[in-house]
């Protein structure tokens, strides 16, 4: 891979990992319920899953996505209510102090599991595998890509986490706590709006 095509890659997989979305939400809300510690299982699932899902759809599973439509819509809808139960779950969590009771952050399996129905990760990664893979170094190209975008994404994790995780010290009040959840609730939600729109059309 070229320095220029590195130097492109890196700015789309930032832009991609950085920008506000499902993982980015859900990491905000847990640094504030559960604080770092806790929620590094979810950060290493975000990492270690993603760059799974890239590595399989570099080998393949992205053309076969795009060239079946009703799988692609398969994926949406599965996406669709999972995103709405986990909205739910950042929703009731309990805030502040409570916030050690009841509620649990993601697992490092539920994490990772995310990003095969998560549809912007997953139109990300074919997105990125279609414009920086080379075809006479795919495996070059593809593993520099991956490596690039494993790092974009840990980044990313640590920056929301740790924003999360800042605002946890301003939201102590348990009725704060929860109008924050309530907040992460609707943005998440909101996140699948796009999702939906392609789905009816």
């Amino acid at each position: 891979m070229t320095f220029e095509l590195a130097l492109a890659a890196a700015a789309f997989c930032f832009a991609g990992a950085l920008t506000p979305g499902p993982n980015n939400v859900m990491l905000l809300a847990s640094g504030v319920n559960f604080g770092f510690a806790r929620t590094v299982p979810h950060m290493v699932g975000v990492v270690l899953g993603y760059a799974f899902l890239l590595l399989v759809i570099g080998m393949g599973l992205g053309q076969t996505v795009v060239e079946h439509p009703v799988a692609f819509q398969t994926l949406r809808i599965i996406g669709a209510l999972y995103m709405i139960w986990l909205a739910w779950k950042i929703a009731t969590a309990r805030g502040g102090s409570e916030g050690q009771g009841r509620s649990s952050p993601l697992t490092f399996f539920q994490a990772a599991a995310f990003q095969w129905v998560n549809v912007k990760g997953v139109l990300v990664a074919i997105s990125g595998v279609a414009a920086f893979t080379r075809p006479g170094e795919f495996i070059v190209t593809l593993g520099a890509l991956l490596v690039i975008a494993t790092v974009a994404t840990l980044v990313s994790v640590l920056v929301w986490t740790s924003f999360g995780t800042g605002l946890r010290q301003l939201l102590t009040d348990p009725r704060k706590a929860r109008v924050f959840n309530v907040v992460m609730a609707v943005l998440l939600l909101a996140s699948l709006y796009p999702m939906l729109v392609e789905v009816r059309s």
